[in-house]
């Protein structure tokens, strides 16, 4: 497939807002047609997200405050990737932080580009396995309740509405697709 027809170069960019997690920018492209347009979009630096398998069908969750809905939400565990920094690595800070595992058996499941339309930002989806409590070490600006849950409840939770976050909603049904196919069990499972 030819993409060159659909791709729009940068005639100039400029960074509107500097901030800890994220930066925006305003940018003149030129399009296929050489006309040009402006786009605004936010660079991220990436995250992480895992799906903490326990065994026995169950899943660690976390339970928090998301400042920019408002509300509390049940999500997979995850976090930003720091500078030089891999996602395997962020993926085992993060469940030292959040739920006080880490994994013995960590495998990549997929790629996800969260908002394509205003932003860069890319997950990396884990699935992690064959856990050890390890030393909790919570951030200092994060209130977080670990709940372990049954897979199929979680499942359940997706179908019915109640969990919106779009990480954990495409990493439960990954979950879904794993425990109903004898492949990706033994890939996964094991």
């Amino acid at each position: 497939m030819n993409t060159n027809k659909f791709t729009e170069h940068t005639v100039n960019s400029k960074q509107v807002y500097k901030g800890r997690l994220l930066n925006v920018y305003r940018d003149v492209v030129r399009l296929p047609s050489q006309n040009q347009s402006s786009r605004e979009y936010i660079k991220h630096p990436g995250a992480a997200v895992v799906i903490p398998w326990m065994g026995n069908d169950k899943i660690i969750m976390v339970r928090q405050f998301r400042y920019p809905v408002g509300t509390v939400m049940l999500e997979l565990p995850a976090g930003k990737i720091d500078p030089n920094e891999s996602p395997e690595t962020t993926i085992q800070r993060e469940m030292a932080e959040e739920i006080g595992y880490r994994a013995n058996i960590l495998k990549r499941i997929c790629r996800i580009h969260t908002c394509v339309g205003y932003s860069d930002e890319l997950l990396h989806l884990f699935w992690a396995g064959n856990l050890e409590h390890d030393q909790l070490s919570a951030d200092d600006d994060e209130t977080i309740e670990v709940i372990e849950i049954e897979a199929a409840r979680a499942i359940e939770m997706v179908l019915s509405g109640d969990i919106t976050d779009a990480k954990t909603l495409i990493g439960l049904f990954w979950l879904k697709e794993i425990l109903s196919s004898k492949e990706l069990r033994k890939k996964f499972i094991q």
